[in-house]
């Protein structure tokens, strides 16, 4: 077990929802919880750091990219995972971000094993988890407000 599995409190997770045009950019996740599931770039939050420096490093490390301008807050979200027995094996408190990408290639890394630009209406398809699509939408409502 990690000291991420059965925890004793609730760690801090940041995702950047980052847009290119009518796109967003995905990872598939190379570990729990979620492991191979299409995703937001982003991890834990790491002692010292505010939370935007989380979310800037993890953007880096997973994709390579940065935002074109500043970070946007969407939503702060819970994402509770319960073993067989009910007890919680994984539990994370999610603030996400969102942002324009600025000009670059992305590269997976860290613990992205692969990425895609994906059009905002080929998103159903996917099998994302409702939250996170649920804070996709809400993002993609902020763009065309001219708030990210």
């Amino acid at each position: 077990m990690s000291g991420r599995e059965y925890p004793t409190h609730p760690r801090v997770g940041v995702g950047v929802i980052l847009f290119r045009g009518d796109t967003v950019l995905l990872i598939r996740r190379g570990s729990p919880p979620r492991a191979g599931e299409w995703s937001l770039p982003g991890g834990g939050q790491e002692l010292g750091e505010t939370v935007e420096q989380a979310a800037l490093r993890e953007l880096a490390e997973e994709t390579g990219l940065a935002p074109e301008g500043p970070l946007r807050l969407v939503d702060v979200v819970d994402s509770i995972t319960r073993d067989a027995a009910g007890r919680v094996q994984f539990h994370y408190t999610l603030v996400d971000f969102a942002a324009k990408a600025a000009p670059g290639e992305a590269v997976p890394g860290g613990d992205c094993i692969a990425l895609a630009w994906t059009p905002l209406a080929a998103l159903d398809g996917l099998g994302l988890w409702e939250r996170t699509h649920a804070v996709i939408t809400k993002a993609a409502a902020m763009l065309r407000c001219g708030s990210v």
